[in-house]
């Protein structure tokens, strides 16, 4: 495929984000039913064309075609990645985040802001133990510092048709996520409940720490997701959950008290606006707010199902001071029974993944 038409049919995909559709399920939707895209090359091309537009929309001529404004952004990205100092705080500050995330964060690190202008990485999560063996055995991985089971992979390979992910061998899983599972920390023969489980990543990362044994209750209000979750778990060979569907109110899937439980949270997704760009140009501040509630009741509703000692685990991919240290901060002073462990926010440029919240209590 020529660069015409890569920049031809990114245009086309602009138009329908245009039109309403989020930027990543009009690349997922065409690149991956339209038959005419069959090379890994050409879909990279043009993910990658849609996803330099609107990392770097601030920049372009707004009254230039889209063809025009595609090729702009793919020329600051290469001018980008070629210099990076080249490209001011400052600069990118003013001109790569929306305006209302300032009053949204107490800080916001220059390396997070270029960090935010590059093209991210891909993370998998080998089974626990494996992965020095599957780097050694599959090219192109470097394990991180954080765990060896965590690997990076810098090759261009299609990762979903390899045998050993057919296999069950591995899981394509940001860093950022893996550290939710590790900080969770479950134990085999222990009973968690992974309370917005969603299509299951972090519930087959406690599976695999578990070593299979004991029991995960994985809830969503999404039954297509928990669909999913059993198609995924039974690839990987996850055998010890139950999937229980609820619609995160105060009337609970189950009365079982639990050694552990993790509310991966809906949240405004700011830690992931490196992977997704678009995002930053759609999210809103009452957006950060309504979820920020949500968030508080689900806390709320799951803190009575915890055994004495157990740890209730709160994770959020974002970076705002509503959904993150304020949600913790409020959730302490209503419950006292329960003591902060510990709550840290994991940064996209530290890690070179996802940006993560994270805060851990133990019932007294």
């Amino acid at each position: 495929m020529s660069d015409s038409s890569i920049l031809n049919n990114a245009a086309r995909i602009l138009k329908l984000v245009q039109a309403g559709t989020p930027a990543d399920q009009a690349l997922r939707e065409n690149l991956t039913q339209d038959r005419h895209f069959t090379a890994p090359a050409e879909r990279r091309g043009i993910s990658r064309a849609v996803f330099a537009y609107y990392r770097w929309w601030r920049w372009l001529g707004e009254k230039d075609s889209l063809q025009k404004q595609l090729t702009a952004a793919l020329e600051l990205q290469k001018r980008f990645e070629a210099n990076p100092a080249a490209f001011k705080a400052e600069g990118l500050a003013a001109r790569a985040l929306p305006d209302w995330l300032k009053t949204e964060m107490d800080e916001i690190p220059a390396g997070w802001l270029h960090q935010l202008q590059r093209e991210p990485v891909l993370w998998i999560r080998a089974k626990a133990g494996t992965g020095i063996g599957l780097a050694r055995k599959l090219s192109h991985f470097t394990p991180a510092p954080q765990s060896a089971d965590a690997l990076r992979y810098s090759g261009l390979t299609d990762l979903y048709r390899t045998k050993e992910f057919q296999a069950g061998e591995f899981e394509i899983q940001d860093l950022a996520s893996q550290l939710v599972g590790l900080a969770c920390a479950p134990q085999p023969g222990e009973t968690w409940w992974d309370a917005c489980a969603g299509e299951g990543g972090k519930t087959m990362h406690l599976s695999d720490l578990m070593k299979n044994k004991g029991l995960i209750w994985a809830s969503d209000r999404s039954l297509r997701r928990l669909t999913k979750l059993k198609q995924r778990a039974a690839r990987a060979q996850v055998f010890n959950f139950r999937a229980a569907p609820w619609e995160g109110d105060a009337k609970l899937p189950t009365k079982t008290k639990f050694d552990g439980i993790l509310i991966d949270a809906p949240c405004s997704g700011v830690g992931t606006w490196q992977r997704n760009p678009h995002a930053r140009w759609t999210t809103l501040p009452k957006d950060v707010h309504e979820l920020a509630a949500v968030q508080a009741k689900l806390l709320a509703h799951v803190a009575g199902s915890l055994k004495p000692g157990g740890r209730l685990v709160y994770s959020v991919c974002t970076l705002t001071r509503t959904e993150t240290t304020a949600v913790a901060a409020a959730f302490t002073a209503a419950h006292p029974e329960l003591e902060p462990v510990s709550a840290k926010t994991l940064w996209p440029h530290e890690l070179n993944a996802n940006g993560m919240f994270i805060a851990i209590w133990r019932k007294r």
